[in-house]
């Protein structure tokens, strides 16, 4: 059983005492010690490798139906367990309010099924033949051993994504999660009882023990989620090993209000977009766009929304808990102070609450008057503020939205399906919500345009990350082909008399 006092790492079925130095885990809600990880070092990695690459030989043997049976269990087992111990967790170790910590964990079991399934209806493709008597089609393999690097603020579900479609696919998994989410994504790993031993690992550690990964040639794709720069970084290190990688950067979406949105059910959505996991989301709503002739009704209905959240522990009755660290809460107060000095107005929050003196606190905030000179507009907050800006019409609103370098997703309220599908067609995002932020789907692509990423997670070009495709083409009554060697001599150029085999 793992125990979150003694730092560890898992390679399939049993977790081992890490040998790095013991670094403590400290609650961002109390600033009490939660447990104990530590970096794996470069021999547990190589023995982790080493076990999933022998387990991958005979993992990717089996014929689709096993394996797609093995995710079901895999599926059964999240739905069957008790997984509140992991919640908490959870919570403890990167302020997660329960309710999202459970909730995100019992979410997962349909990530399993889903590519189960797909990977085994969708093996390959029978093409129309060149010539007949030829069995021309492509078909799918796997990779090998895939590396999932995972961020903090959906740990678990982010990693049953892509460790599911990689499964499905017949390849070995190696898990690093991030150092904030470590022992939750360590409780976790007893789902995967069902796996053959060695198939699957958890290898805790920091940027050196990712980089490692990368690098070694017993690795074969790269799941990456996290910031820009840490994105590109491993963009270019897999590039340089010709590997695959789906790269999920973050954004700063766009949240635009238009003339037909329904106010209060607009003002209702908003607090979930902007404030869901005190704004640590990659595809929370950051940049609001109010069409003027509803920007003061709805920032009224705004404010009194923002108002009924309570902000606390998360194993309290809180929505809005502690950001992950204190270097977190800087960079937004940094955001918004600079907002503030050129010109924005803090219609609610903006700073530290009082009823909450310890930890890294921080209040839901709506600022108003923002313009896009503001650092707010231009970079990622992933904190709890609404950054408003004042349009004068949809058309304002749609360019004002696409100014970014960014490009994850995009929300928009309205009545109107003319503006509905206006959104669709001109808003520069991978993903767009109308009238119902944030919600994903397991049959449709997660994944961002611009500096918000490349590849694609769910979906069935989730699936194609991790294999690869080969042609094969059969004639199964052999007959010399008319183009073979040797040439007939007159199809050669003739230069007495110019003329050449046509």
């Amino acid at each position: 059983m793992f125990d979150p006092a003694t730092p560890s790492y898992y390679i399939h079925p049993a977790h081992h005492a890490a040998g790095g130095a013991s670094k403590a885990v400290i609650d961002p809600a109390t600033m009490q010690i939660v447990g104990h990880i530590a970096d794996t070092t470069p021999q547990e990695i190589e023995q982790a490798l080493s076990a999933a690459t022998s387990a991958q030989k005979q993992w990717k043997k089996l014929d689709a139906k096993t394996r797609a049976t093995i995710l079901h269990r895999i599926a059964n087992r999240i739905e069957t367990t008790d997984m509140r111990r992991c919640a908490e967790l959870m919570s403890r170790e990167m302020g997660k309010p329960y309710p999202e910590a459970i909730g995100e964990v019992a979410n997962c079991a349909g990530a399993f099924r889903y590519f189960a399934e797909m990977a085994r209806d969708d093996g390959g493709k029978v093409a129309g033949t060149t010539q007949t008597g030829s069995f021309q089609h492509a078909r799918y393999e796997p990779l090998g051993i895939s590396v999932h690097i995972m961020p903090f603020n959906f740990p678990i579900l982010l990693m049953c994504w892509t460790v599911a479609a990689s499964l499905a696919s017949g390849n070995g998994c190696i898990i690093k999660p991030a150092p904030a989410t470590t022992l939750s994504t360590l409780e976790f790993m007893h789902i995967f009882e069902a796996l053959p031993d060695g198939l699957i690992a958890c290898l805790p550690g920091g940027a050196e023990v990712g980089e490692a990964l990368i690098a070694s040639p017993q690795t074969h794709a790269i799941a990456f989620t996290g910031s820009v720069a840490a994105g590109k970084a491993v963009a270019v290190a897999a590039a340089s090993r010709m590997k695959p990688a789906v790269i999920e950067a973050g954004g700063s979406d766009p949240m635009i209000i238009s003339a037909h949105a329904p106010i209060d059910v607009a003002a209702a959505g908003c607090v979930t977009a902007a404030f869901h996991m005190s704004g640590q989301v990659c595809t929370s709503a950051e940049r609001f766009f109010v069409v003027d002739s509803v920007h003061d009704a709805f920032i009224a209905a705004f404010l009194r929304e923002t108002k009924r959240l309570r902000i606390g522990n998360g194993l309290t009755k809180a929505e809005i808990g502690p950001l992950v660290s204190e270097a977190a809460r800087i960079k937004v107060t940094r955001l918004v102070e600079d907002a503030k000095a050129k010109g924005a107005t803090v219609v609610t929050g903006g700073k530290i609450p009082e009823s909450q003196p310890v930890g890294w606190f921080y209040e839901p905030t709506i600022l108003t008057g923002c313009t896009p000179d503001m650092a707010i507009m231009r970079e990622e907050c992933f904190g709890p503020v609404a950054a408003v800006m004042r349009v004068a019409d949809f058309d304002a609103a749609i360019e004002a939205a696409n100014d970014s370098e960014f490009g994850l997703g995009a929300s928009v309220f309205t009545t109107s399906l003319e503006e509905a599908m206006e959104a669709a067609d001109r808003l520069e995002a991978g993903m767009v919500w109308v009238n119902n932020p944030l919600i994903d789907n397991d049959a449709l692509p997660f994944g961002g345009w611009k500096n918000s990423g490349i590849g694609r997670e769910l979906s069935r070009l989730g699936l194609d990350t991790f294999r690869r495709s080969k042609m094969v083409i059969i004639d199964h009554k052999p007959v010399v082909q008319g183009w073979w060697y040797p040439y007939p001599d007159d199809w050669f150029y003739d230069d007495a008399t110019g003329r050449r085999h046509v």
